[in-house]
C-alpha cells in the first residue's frame, strides 16, 4: 500500500555502545578503549580499535557511530598533515581538538560521534580535551561511551593529581575492565596508547588477561 512505510525495525534507532577513556599525566597522556563494535544487541565487530591516530603524538578515542567516528578521525587527520606542512613543525593537541569541535558542530545533525582527543606538543606537553555538539574543554582525565556510566564512580574515587605514568596505564586498564563487565555493549580487548615527548607506545591487553575484581 501507498501509506506503507516498511517494518517498524527499518525506522528504530540503532543503539550503539563503548568505553573510551584518556588522562594526563606530567610528560604525557594515556588513552583507553575496549574494541566491541555493537549494533543494538547485535555484536558485529570484536576487536576494532577505537584509538585513531589524527598525527603522530596526537590520538583520539572514538565513540557513537563507528563509521561516523572514524570519517572525523580521517578528515583531521588529513588537514593536521596539511596544516603541519604549512607551519613546519607538528600541530598542537589544541589545534587537532578544534578541528574535531568544529566538525562535530557543523555537521551535528548529521554525524553521532563523541571524540576525545588527547597527545603531546612541546608548547603544553600532555593535554586532554572533550569534544561534544561544539563544546571544547580541557580535562585532566576524560570518559565516553556508554560504559563510562557504570564507572563514574570509580574514575572519580581513584584519580588524583600528579600520578605516573605507570598509575595513569593502571588507572585506564581497571576503568576499561570494570566498564566492559557491567556494560553489554563494551569487551573484547582493552587498546591502550602512551604518548609523550619521547614515543607513542600502543599496547592491547587479552581478555584474559584484565585486572580482575571481586565479583568477576
Amino acid at each position: 500500500m501507498l501509506g506503507e512505510t516498511g517494518p517498524e525495525w527499518l525506522s528504530e534507532e540503532v543503539k550503539t555502545g563503548t568505553t573510551i577513556i584518556a588522562i594526563e599525566y606530567n610528560g604525557g597522556v594515556v588513552l583507553g578503549s575496549d574494541s566491541r563494535v555493537s549494533a543494538g544487541a547485535s555484536v558485529v565487530n570484536r576487536v576494532m580499535n577505537k584509538l585513531s591516530p589524527l598525527h603522530d603524538k596526537i590520538y583520539c578515542a572514538l565513540s557513537g557511530s563507528a563509521a561516523d567516528a572514524q570519517t572525523i578521525a580521517e578528515i583531521v587527520n588529513y588537514q593536521l598533515d596539511v596544516h603541519s606542512i604549512e607551519i613546519g613543525e607538528d600541530p598542537q593537541v589544541r589545534s587537532a581538538a578544534t578541528l574535531v569541535r568544529n566538525i562535530s558542530y557543523k555537521y551535528k545533525e548529521e554525524l553521532s560521534a563523541h571524540l576525545i582527543v588527547a597527545g603531546w606538543d612541546r608548547r603544553e606537553g600532555g593535554q586532554v580535551f572533550a569534544t561534544l555538539n561544539g563544546l571544547l574543554t580541557r580535562q585532566p582525565f576524560a570518559v565516553g561511551g556508554s560504559g563510562s556510566s557504570y564507572v563514574y564512580g570509580f574514575v572519580d574515587a581513584e584519580y588524583r593529581k600528579g600520578m605516573s605514568k605507570e598509575e595513569c596505564q593502571q588507572f585506564v586498564a581497571n576503568t576499561l575492565s570494570l566498564a566492559m563487565s557491567r556494560d553489554g555493549s563494551s569487551g573484547g580487548v582493552a587498546y591502550i596508547v602512551t604518548i609523550d615527548e619521547q614515543s607513542t607506545e600502543e599496547k592491547v591487553i587479552l581478555g584474559n588477561d584484565l585486572p580482575t575484581f571481586f565479583d568477576q
